[in-house]
């Protein structure tokens, strides 16, 4: 039997590779699936993904499921609970964000009617499809990235550059960023 071909990064584990396999470049409309990666893609600047990954499940149960509307409710008393818990990354600007963005992410979705319509006028509702041969090709950001993170910004998000909302774009298939020789690819264009 032979291994089915993936994108190099999601070869270093079995976790990263189920997360490939089922999740990245999956075009997401769910709005707290949406919260939930951007919470955890600001976890993971300057830190690899595996390390996320490997807290996903810890995360999911001290952030109540990722609901926003409760994140928003967060207190300095829970904040400091979260900044002792070892089963995430204890940062306190990160945590911190998290809570500003779940009350910013609130507001998003009473503007727009959900915060999936807002996110997805940004690739005119259709996901981009990249042809890329190689990791190197793939980008670290672009220019619909730059203008979603300035825009968050101005909205009073926080832990949302350029690189974290490609990062974002990517796990929720607003861009099709397998390469044409991973198996997803097509399956993730056809969705």
């Amino acid at each position: 039997m032979t291994e089915r071909s993936r994108c190099s990064w999601a070869t270093g584990s079995e976790l990263m590779a189920t997360y490939h396999d089922t999740e990245w470049g999956v075009p997401e409309h769910d709005d707290h699936r949406l919260f939930e990666f951007l919470i955890l893609e600001g976890a993971q600047a300057g830190l690899s993904w595996s390390t996320v990954l490997n807290k996903r499940e810890h995360y999911r149960e001290v952030f109540d499921g990722f609901d926003p509307a409760r994140v928003a409710r967060f207190d300095a008393a829970r904040e400091a609970a979260l900044l002792a818990d070892a089963g995430i990354i204890r940062n306190r600007a990160k945590v911190r964000a998290a809570v500003t963005n779940a009350r910013a992410w609130l507001e998003l979705g009473e503007q727009f009617g959900s915060a999936d319509a807002w996110l997805w006028d940004y690739v005119d509702g259709t996901a981009v499809q990249n042809r890329w041969t190689s990791m190197s090709q793939v980008p670290a950001t672009s220019a619909t990235s730059d203008r979603m993170a300035k825009d968050l910004k101005r909205r009073g998000f926080t832990f949302v550059g350029t690189t974290i909302m490609y990062s974002f774009m990517q796990a929720c298939g607003l861009v099709n960023d397998h390469l044409v020789s991973c198996f997803r690819h097509d399956d993730c264009a056809g969705q």
